[in-house]
């Protein structure tokens, strides 16, 4: 498969499958989406990684066209997504958190149907079908009535649906949602080849901070329509410091002051306090749990937890929007 940066760009050169600028969208009263800004490179897994209701799917819709948005811009693999809708439709396919398929009809049959929808060529239309199919590893399943398959297979065959293109950017929208933890890492193991061997830029929208870990070479955090912070996972676990301390104290007035305490301790980096519990950014590798148990019955009160970890993205996200990435359904 010939891959994105052959195809679209020969000269080598780096170019932007998506730019947006105070990209805004509006619902009545409520503001999904908040003067958002970013750049996605070619061929490149960037990940929009939020609680539900943070304007992950809008800015998605937006993308695709399937949205207007109420001010600013974007482009979508050079294209305006407001006056150029049909090219970029041309250059985009996306998989939906809710399956599409016709499970009354054969793995081959649904990509036929999508096949000629499109209007591929006969002589070729075979060729791709079986292409997509061997890519997700549904070659010998492709006779099978869609009913029969597992929710990860019938994931795998809309993402060989929507490869039947050979789309410039491909957009997930919650794609594992549902899924069990195993079967949600064999289909991120497909992206990745999908990615690597294709070229394909994709748009990952998720709440799965696993999922954006282990896919995207960025990720752009959201809470409330608005980017909180924005870089590679390392990246941006690295801003909160090399091992953290999670604490939780009995009530929210011992936490604040056991926060007080802490802060005047020299390995303590920063404090995050949330109602009774304290995210302690700590420097240095020595096991500091024995000295806050200490610190706790010295002055008198009680902690009902203390951990140490290395820094996760829910640690990331946390530090950045005060909360964490449990959310209701929104947009």
């Amino acid at each position: 498969m010939q891959s994105l940066g052959e195809r679209a760009n020969p000269c080598g050169v780096k170019m932007k499958a998506i730019e947006t600028n105070g990209l805004t969208k509006v619902y009545g009263d409520l503001v999904a989406v908040d003067h958002v800004s970013l750049q996605v490179d070619e061929g490149e897994v960037f990940g929009l990684l939020g609680a539900n209701g943070a304007g992950k799917t809008s800015i998605m819709m937006m993308l695709a066209t399937a949205l207007n948005p109420t001010a600013g811009s974007a482009l979508v693999a050079g294209h305006d997504i407001v006056k150029e809708r049909d090219r970029v439709r041309e250059s985009i396919a996306m998989v939906f958190q809710e399956l599409s398929l016709d499970v009354y009809l054969t793995g081959r049959e649904n990509l036929d149907f999508h096949a000629r929808l499109h209007r591929l060529p006969g002589e070729s239309r075979d060729e791709r079908i079986a292409e997509a199919l061997d890519l997700v590893d549904l070659g010998e399943k492709g006779d099978v009535l869609v009913k029969f398959y597992s929710g990860g297979m019938q994931r795998r065959l809309e993402i060989a649906r929507v490869m039947l293109t050979r789309p410039r950017l491909l957009f997930l929208d919650e794609p594992t949602l549902g899924l069990d933890v195993q079967t949600r890492r064999l289909l991120w193991d497909y992206a990745k080849r999908l990615n690597r061997e294709s070229g394909t830029t994709m748009l990952l929208n998720t709440h799965y901070v696993e999922e954006a870990d282990y896919l995207c070479g960025r990720v752009a955090m959201l809470d409330g329509g608005r980017i909180v912070a924005t870089g590679s996972p390392q990246s941006l676990k690295a801003t909160v410091g090399n091992s953290l301390l999670s604490v939780k104290a009995s009530n929210e007035a011992s936490a604040a002051w056991l926060a007080e305490l802490l802060a005047g301790m020299d390995w303590v980096e920063g404090i995050d306090r949330h109602d009774s519990q304290l995210q302690v950014r700590m420097g240095g590798e020595r096991a500091r749990i024995p000295e806050v148990v200490r610190l706790a019955r010295t002055h008198g009160f009680a902690i009902s937890s203390v951990g140490e970890h290395r820094p996760s993205l829910e640690d990331v996200f946390l530090h950045y929007a005060g909360r964490g990435l449990e959310g209701e359904e929104g947009v």
